[in-house]
C-alpha cells in the first residue's frame, strides 16, 4: 500500500490553516505544508521546533491531523522550548492541553528509535540536529513525505543534498525546492520493498526433511 493523494483534505487543511494563520509570520508556508499533509492523508506526523521557532507551521500540521485522523508528535529539545510551543499553539488554536499534539524531550537518535512508521515529517534547519532526526527516523513502508524548512540557514551546511542526510535504505523518488520562506526543501520517499526481499530470502532457504516410512532424509531448497 502507498500513500495517496486526496485533494477533498488538502483543501480542507488548506483553507482551515489560512483561516488560522492569517495574522501569522510565514503563513503561506504552513498553509502549503498543511496543504501536503491533508493530500497525502498520513496516519503518522512528526515535527521539529525549538525556542524561538515560527508557530505557523505547527499549527497547520495539527489541522491536518484532524482531518486525516493522524497521530502527531513534535519532537523540542528542552523543556523551555516545550513551555514556549505549548503556550502558542494553545494562544492560535484555542484549545486544551490534552487536545494539543504529543510533545517529546529528547536528542533525535533516542526519540526517533521509539517513533516507528512516520510518513510525513517536518524538521527545522536551524536546529543544529535536523539532519538526525532524519537519519534515524524510522518511516513507513507506506512511503514518506519529508520536509525541511529554513534550509538557507544552513549556510555552514554546504548545499542542501537529501542523500547527505538520509540513511541507505530510503529511496527518493522525487524533490523539489520552493523559495519559500527561508527556503522549503521536500522529497518523496519510495515504499518500502523490505516485505518482498524477505519473502524471496525466505523463498530460497534449505528445508531438512524426513520421510518417517523409509527413514530417509531429504534436503530441499524452497
Amino acid at each position: 500500500m502507498k500513500l495517496i493523494w486526496c485533494p477533498e483534505t488538502a483543501s480542507k487543511s488548506y483553507i482551515d490553516t489560512v483561516k488560522s494563520c492569517e495574522n501569522i509570520q510565514e503563513s503561506s508556508v504552513a498553509e502549503l505544508i498543511s496543504g501536503m499533509a491533508g493530500g497525502w492523508k498520513p496516519q503518522f506526523i512528526v515535527e521539529t521546533w525549538c525556542h524561538g521557532g515560527v508557530i505557523s507551521t505547527s499549527v497547520g500540521l495539527s489541522i491536518a491531523s484532524l482531518h486525516t485522523d493522524a497521530r502527531h508528535v513534535c519532537i523540542v529539545p528542552d523543556e523551555l522550548s516545550r513551555s514556549e510551543y505549548t503556550e502558542a499553539m494553545q494562544k492560535v488554536l484555542g484549545v486544551s492541553l490534552s487536545s494539543l499534539p504529543e510533545i517529546i524531550v529528547g536528542e533525535p537518535e533516542e526519540v526517533m528509535n521509539g517513533l516507528v512508521g512516520v510518513d510525513f515529517m517536518v524538521v527545522d534547519c536551524r536546529r543544529n540536529d535536523f539532519y538526525k532526526t532524519l537519519k534515524f527516523a524510522k518511516l513507513s513502508q507506506r512511503g514518506a513525505v519529508l520536509i525541511c524548512k529554513n534550509v538557507n540557514s544552513r549556510s555552514t551546511f554546504g548545499v542542501f543534498r537529501w542523500k547527505n542526510v538520509l540513511n541507505g535504505g530510503s529511496r527518493v523518488v522525487r524533490t523539489a525546492y520552493l523559495p519559500m520562506g527561508k527556503g522549503v526543501d521536500i522529497a518523496h520517499v519510495a515504499a518500502s520493498t523490505n516485505s518482498n526481499s524477505s519473502m524471496k530470502s525466505s523463498a530460497s532457504r534449505w528445508i531438512r526433511h524426513i520421510d518417517h516410512q523409509s527413514g530417509e532424509e531429504y534436503i530441499i531448497r524452497r
